[in-house]
């Protein structure tokens, strides 16, 4: 079984839990794909888009963002310290 690279995982699984992936049959149950990831600084990181709102979490700073290639229900919470290549997107929300 092949996998992409950045995922962590290992390429074995035990065959009884798996599962024949059967092709969509409606227009609403196809899976967008997914771009891949961006290379900054010689590391693969995820690129922000927009960030939507923000909030404080245990006194530190949290950004609902937006990812690129992703839909609306794959945004997520994350912390300031943790979007070190998305400050122009924080500073423009």
């Amino acid at each position: 079984m092949e996998l992409p690279e950045e995922w962590a995982i290992h390429n074995m699984f035990n065959k009884d839990l798996l599962t024949r992936c059967n092709k969509p049959q409606f227009k609403g149950q196809h899976m967008e794909l997914v771009s891949s990831l961006t290379i900054i600084n010689e590391e693969k990181e995820y690129e922000v888009v927009e960030v939507w709102k923000h909030r404080k979490q245990d006194r530190r700073m949290q950004y609902l963002v937006y990812w690129k290639g992703y839909r609306n229900k794959y945004d997520q919470w994350i912390a300031e310290s943790v979007l070190p290549y998305a400050k122009e997107m924080i500073e423009y929300y």
